[in-house]
């Protein structure tokens, strides 16, 4: 069965407050086994509109990300986040199949 990820593009408004969804997304991230593949770091987007923070967050299989993300942990941490910062999250499937070469 394919990983899945969650691949966040977000605009930070309030950097001092964003700190608190930071800490209360441990919970539901710890919950559902999730790992951080990209958390920040440089970034460049030759094409379309950029973001100033790109997160790309792993977990075991797509309805473990999808579960994650409609739980109580992590609906109380979005509720920290939404009013400092705008964004896009993307749930979506890994492949597991066969690779060119």
């Amino acid at each position: 069965m394919p990983k899945a990820y969650w691949v966040a593009r977000v605009d930070v408004h309030d950097p001092e407050a964003y700190k608190g969804y930071v800490a209360a997304n441990a919970a539901a991230f710890a919950k559902y086994g999730a790992r951080f593949l990209v958390r920040g770091g440089r970034s460049k987007a030759p094409e379309g509109t950029p973001r100033s923070r790109n997160v790309v967050i792993e977990f075991k299989d797509y309805d473990t990300a999808v579960a994650c993300y409609h739980s109580p942990e992590y609906a109380a941490a979005k509720a920290l986040r939404e009013p400092v910062s705008t964004g896009d999250i993307l749930i979506i499937e890994g492949y597991d199949g066969p690779q060119p070469g």
